[in-house]
Order: structure tokens, then C-alpha cells, then sequence
């Protein structure tokens, strides 16, 4: 019978349960050799990995040596006390989350998107809203339940706020990519005071996506929610459609306040 975990004490799993067992991975500005190897068991001990191993080295070009090192963790975290508020929530398929919209919604979701500012990527924001997707999943712009509006990049936040307004978007999508000097922050906080004067911050979600934006970050500022690395356009699907219905469920009808 399989051992349970103790949540209030999670340490990493490798070949066995509260184990330990860690992989890293990094690059020594040292040249290959024996002397690089140490090296990298001595900054292991200093990161506090006990019993560590170096498992591969190899030179990557004069100076510079690639190492991955495993070792054991000896600490553990709460994972009780983490899941309170946090961002826990079950993802639908694209399938599913069709149904979801046929039977929960009714209607078509509205949602606008774009790279705003100076931001002149358009990878992530058009591999959740455009057709072609992420590896092989849909983007929301292919879903039937959705009408999508993918504004592209380098677009202003008053543009992004003005255009949401009149398709009565139910969400607005934002990508941040470039992120020198804080300027995604800056961008970000802009987007947010602006649909706050134009008094539509109740009538539609804020999402931010980004590589250096978490879902942490993205309430701090002001926002919903906030996706990183590791997210597909059925997860953001998800997030709009459940989000739209759970805030439907806790408005007051007129009966109610009645």
C-alpha cells in the first residue's frame, strides 16, 4: 500500500517518499576538469544539498564547464498553510470547457488581448488566443465559445481599455515579455488604473501572462489573475469561464435583495 504523504511537511519525492532527492543543474565560468568538478560539489554543499553527486560535466567552451548535480533536500515546506488563497484550480479540456460554456453561460465569452507598451513580442499572447495554440492545443480564438480579439503587440492600454469596452468585453488578456528596468510593472499598473477610471473594473476580468509574472504578482497589482511559464490556452480558458460563472452565482438577483 502506498505511503501517504504528511502535507504539513513536504519534502521532494525521487525514488522514494520524503527522500529528498533533488536534480540542479548550472554552468561554472571554470575550465573542465577535476577542479571543476569539485567546485561544483563544494557550491552544492554551500546551496545545503547534503550527500551530492555530480552525475554529468562536460566542457561547453573555454572556461565555462555544464554540470547536473543531485543531492538530498532536508527541508520541507507546509503545503497545508500554502493552499489557502492560492491559485488552486482544476483545468478543462477544451472540450470541456465548450460544454461548460453551452451549459453554464449561453453565450459567446468576449475576450481581448494584446502586448501592450513598447512590448513587441507576440509569442505568448497569440499562443493562447490564436487558432494554432501551444504545442498542439487550440488557442481560445478556435473555440466555439469564444469571440476572441487579438490586438497583437506594441498596442497602448488606452486602446487595449477602449476596445474591451466596446465589444463589452467579459475579459481583458495582457502579455508582458520585456521586463528591463521593472517596465512590465509599470505597464501592468497603467492597464489597471485605467480600466478603474473608466468605472468597467467590476463588469470585466483582468488577466496578465508573462515569464516574470505570477499569479501572486498579478493580484499585488491589481489584476485577477496572472499565468507564467508552463501555460496553455485551456488553462486561461478555464480560469474565464469558471471565474465568469462563479462571480454570476455570487451576484445579488433583484428577487434576492428583495
Amino acid at each position: 500500500m502506498p505511503e501517504t504523504a504528511d502535507l504539513s511537511a513536504v519534502r521532494p519525492y525521487g525514488d522514494r517518499l520524503n527522500d529528498g532527492l533533488v536534480q540542479v543543474t548550472f554552468t561554472l565560468p571554470v575550465p573542465y576538469g577535476l577542479s571543476a568538478r569539485h567546485a561544483a560539489l563544494e557550491l552544492a554543499r554551500v546551496m545545503q544539498l547534503s550527500e551530492p553527486e555530480v552525475v554529468h560535466f562536460q566542457r561547453l567552451c573555454d572556461g565555462y564547464t555544464y554540470f547536473v548535480v543531485i543531492g538530498q533536500c532536508r527541508q520541507a515546506i507546509d503545503f497545508t498553510g500554502l493552499r489557502e488563497g492560492a491559485f488552486d484550480i482544476q483545468y478543462l479540456t477544451e472540450r470541456e470547457i465548450e460544454r461548460f460554456v453551452d451549459e453554464q453561460i449561453g453565450r459567446p465569452v468576449v475576450v481581448v488581448g494584446a502586448s501592450t507598451g513598447t512590448d513587441t513580442h507576440s509569442v505568448g499572447i497569440d499562443a493562447m488566443l490564436n487558432p494554432k495554440g501551444l504545442d498542439g492545443r487550440h488557442g481560445l480564438e478556435a473555440y466555439h465559445g469564444f469571440q476572441v480579439y487579438n490586438l497583437g503587440s506594441q498596442v497602448p492600454n488606452a486602446r487595449l481599455v477602449e476596445r474591451a469596452i466596446a465589444v463589452n468585453a467579459d475579459a481583458i488578456l495582457v502579455s508582458q515579455t520585456v521586463t528591463q528596468q521593472n517596465l512590465h510593472l509599470h505597464n501592468l499598473t497603467e492597464l489597471v488604473e485605467l480600466v478603474e477610471a473608466e468605472a468597467v473594473r467590476d463588469r470585466m476580468l483582468l488577466i496578465c501572462g508573462g515569464p516574470r509574472v505570477s499569479h501572486e504578482l498579478a493580484k499585488e497589482l491589481g489584476f485577477d489573475a496572472g499565468f507564467s511559464k508552463g501555460t496553455y490556452p485551456n488553462h486561461v480558458g478555464t480560469y474565464i469561464v469558471k471565474e465568469l460563472v462563479a462571480r454570476r452565482a455570487a451576484t445579488p438577483t433583484a428577487e434576492s435583495v428583495g
